[in-house]
């Protein structure tokens, strides 16, 4: 939801600065258009959260290029566009949502491009896409993949480490436990000894299917 703000902020600055030429741009997800209106509101109240300079105008209009598509008759409408145009749907995994409709209908076609945004988790479907399958399937059938596939992981809005240790270092006081629950095995261990190191606190990543009591 977040990334889709972000992704449209670069359009914006790379259509003024005309490396991309203008084209339409469908922000096709109702959750990530409900999150826009937040930090819309947030831009007209003059939250003190939004930085000094930032949002003159509707800084999210992607050059004025953006088109909101909130309904799923206009989702699938979009199949129809014979104009180029870019299309910003989710799940950002393929896992799920309008984004597995227009996976089916233009992975077939060589002239179009998928962006993958952000990390992509093993045994998803955008992973197998990333890995470069030429075959996904999708709604049960097999999708052959002509078009061509990029990833571009610089988009993806989770805290980084540092970013997470600076956040645990304001608590004010020492949690009983910290669980570590989000990551990959490899990430989790060593997210798992940073903040034991830096801390000093008693960390755990749960197994699978681990259970275990807060009170």
């Amino acid at each position: 939801m977040d990334r889709t703000e972000v992704v449209l902020l670069a359009l914006g600055r790379l259509v003024r600065e005309g490396r991309i030429p203008r084209l339409p741009i469908y922000a096709d997800s109702p959750m990530a258009l409900a999150v826009l209106d937040v930090y819309r509101r947030a831009l007209a109240a003059g939250s003190d959260e939004i930085r000094a300079g930032f949002g003159d105008g509707d800084p999210f209009a992607a050059a004025g290029e953006l088109q909101e598509v909130p309904d799923t008759a206009a989702s699938k409408a979009l199949h129809d566009v014979p104009y180029p145009s870019i299309i910003i749907s989710a799940s950002g995994m393929a896992s799920g949502g309008r984004v597995l409709h227009h996976l089916a209908n233009r992975l077939p076609d060589p002239r179009n491009a998928f962006v993958l945004a952000g990390f992509q988790a093993p045994g998803t479907r955008g992973e197998r896409l990333a890995s470069g399958a030429d075959t996904v399937k999708m709604f049960g059938r097999y999708v052959p993949v002509r078009a061509e596939v990029l990833t571009l992981r610089c988009f993806s809005v989770h805290a980084d480490e540092p970013e997470l240790l600076a956040w645990l270092s304001t608590a004010p006081s020492a949690p009983d436990v910290v669980y570590v629950v989000h990551g990959e095995a490899e990430a989790s261990a060593a997210m798992h000894d940073a903040i034991a190191q830096t801390q000093g606190w008693t960390v755990v990543v749960p197994d699978h299917g681990e259970r275990v009591r807060i009170d």
